[in-house]
């Protein structure tokens, strides 16, 4: 996967909080839609979308479906994120510069 589709599936809040509580365990659909405000088909096309990024992956036990995060699937995220933490500090420092300078 890319990383557009990892930034583009956890772009929905919706979307988000279906892998964050996957973050707790592996977990069916009945399980996750239990805990949102979202109906039981939205859920299962969050899933599928999260699915089509790498981020879950799925389990089948007879009719029912399990779902759990695929750690790998976060790996374009990571090296994005890898790739911008060289400026991170420089601008912290331009920051805490400026926030002293508006305390005075």
């Amino acid at each position: 996967m890319t990383q557009a589709d990892v930034f583009r599936a956890l772009a929905d809040p919706t979307r988000r909080a279906v892998y964050e509580r996957l973050a707790g365990g592996e977990m069916s659909v009945a399980a996750l839609t239990a805990g949102l405000d979202v109906s039981q088909p939205a859920v299962s096309q969050h899933l599928a979308a999260l699915k089509a990024a790498g981020l879950v992956d799925e389990r089948r036990e007879g009719r029912k479906v399990f779902y759990r995060i695929e750690p790998a699937g976060l790996a374009p995220l990571l090296d994005w994120l890898g790739r911008h933490r060289a400026f991170w500090p420089e601008r912290i420092e331009r920051l805490r510069s400026v926030l002293k300078e508006m305390d005075q």
